[in-house]
């Protein structure tokens, strides 16, 4: 074990430069990373901006601009921050992404202001996961304050494509060779350490009928009757998941969600063409390609009982649940060790129903952890709601966890105590 007045330390320089780490974070939340419409590019470059200020090297990585396209989005340039120390340690990778959904409505302060009150900050992306841009940059900085000598490196990756599944994001960087970190901690909160997650997958439903004149419907197929019949079915399907449970803690059963409705063109108009999108999250369980099946078979069997009516799937997004790799116990071991000393209290090891961009880097082969700035719950952060906002107490204290973390990590056999 490290000597604690190294951990006094860095808990020190956190402290000593938090009002810093603030206005950093405040920059951050005062560029706009909307996703749709994912123009992504202008919030990397004011990221790059701030971390230079710091005076780390920054390497920008722009996705081509018809991959970015192709996803429904305008711009990526995806950061990556390289500090290299001795030889024989492990590279770490600290990644969070900095896209968010749009504000939506509903806020009592401006979603990109920045705004302090109540020792909160708010703002969209506050908390998902802009925060952890500032956790990780200043835990790398209040480790290099120090010293001392290390063994191995320290990556932040800051990543553009989370909303959408990743897979320009983290997903770009190593597929192209960029990175090959031996582990990896990913934006999360701060009164767990996640090593499981849900698996997603999303799909567009398109339902085919023919326009026709209300006044006289028979000359049509109504696309929304047959879409609506459609819907009981997956809305069937849902109840029967709550029945299949998961044994990971903190992750409970399977469930399906539609979120988006489109069709028709005018009230007297018979619809022809009705498009939903649904979501259904898998526990780490479950067979990925048996539920897109089984899925798609239910869509199919539906649509055949109505009689003039075509129906298209296209997949959206499949992402794989995470299940933690054996090579993880060291890293997990330090930042629950560390995370209870800071916030005094028992830090569970657990799963998340949510999916998040660490999947990416474990089916690489690379052991991962979620931990970052955060409450105990999504819902306590309004994360993808009205006024998400970001307690700075957690903030301040995730960062003097990561920093240890690395710490613990990273020194040389003649640092140790």
């Amino acid at each position: 074990m490290l000597s604690t007045s190294h951990h006094a330390a860095l808990d020190r320089w956190v402290d000593e430069h938090f009002q810093e780490q603030v206005r950093m974070l405040q920059e951050l939340v005062r560029v706009p990373c909307d996703t749709p419409p994912g123009d992504n590019a202008p919030h990397a470059e004011r990221t790059a901006q701030l971390l230079e200020a710091f005076g780390l090297a920054v390497e920008r990585h722009a996705v081509p601009k018809q991959r970015v396209r192709e996803q429904g989005l305008r711009s990526i340039t995806n950061l990556i921050v390289r500090r290299r120390y001795g030889q024989g340690g492990p590279v770490i990778a600290l990644n969070a992404h900095g896209d968010s959904v749009p504000a939506g409505e509903g806020w009592t302060h401006d979603p990109y202001g920045g705004e302090l009150v109540d020792a909160k900050l708010y703002g969209r992306g506050s908390a998902v996961s802009k925060s952890d841009f500032s956790t990780y940059s200043f835990a790398l900085r209040a480790l290099e304050s120090l010293g001392l000598p290390l063994r191995g490196g320290v990556e932040l990756h800051f990543t553009y494509d989370e909303e959408f599944g990743g897979e320009l994001g983290p997903g770009w960087l190593l597929s192209q060779g960029l990175s090959r970190p031996d582990l990896e901690i990913g934006a999360g909160f701060s009164y767990q350490v996640v090593t499981a997650h849900n698996g997603c997958l999303q799909l567009e439903v398109t339902v085919h009928g023919v326009m026709a004149h209300a006044a006289i419907p028979h000359s049509g197929v109504d696309a929304l009757q047959a879409a609506v019949a459609i819907l009981g079915r997956l809305y069937e399907l849902n109840r029967g998941l709550s029945e299949l449970r998961s044994k990971v803690p903190g992750i409970d059963h399977p469930y399906l969600n539609v979120g988006t409705i489109e069709g028709g063109t005018n009230t007297n108009v018979v619809p022809g063409k009705v498009v939903f999108k649904l979501d259904r999250r898998m526990i780490p369980e479950e067979d990925p390609a048996q539920v897109e099946a089984s899925l798609r078979a239910a869509i199919a069997e539906v649509a055949a009982r109505q009689p003039g009516i075509r129906v298209e799937v296209r997949r959206m997004l499949l992402a794989h649940a995470l299940r933690p790799l054996d090579g993880n116990r060291e890293l997990v071991r330090a930042l629950q060790r560390n995370a209870e000393e800071i916030f005094g209290q028992a830090i569970p090891v657990t799963g998340t129903p949510l999916y998040t961009d660490v999947r990416l880097y474990s089916e690489r082969g690379v052991p991962a952890a979620i931990y970052g700035a955060g409450p105990r719950t999504v819902r306590e952060s309004n994360a993808k709601r009205a006024d998400e906002h970001i307690r700075l107490e957690d903030l301040r204290g995730a960062t003097k966890v990561v920093a240890r973390t690395l710490l613990d990590l990273l020194i040389a056999g003649a640092a140790r105590s």
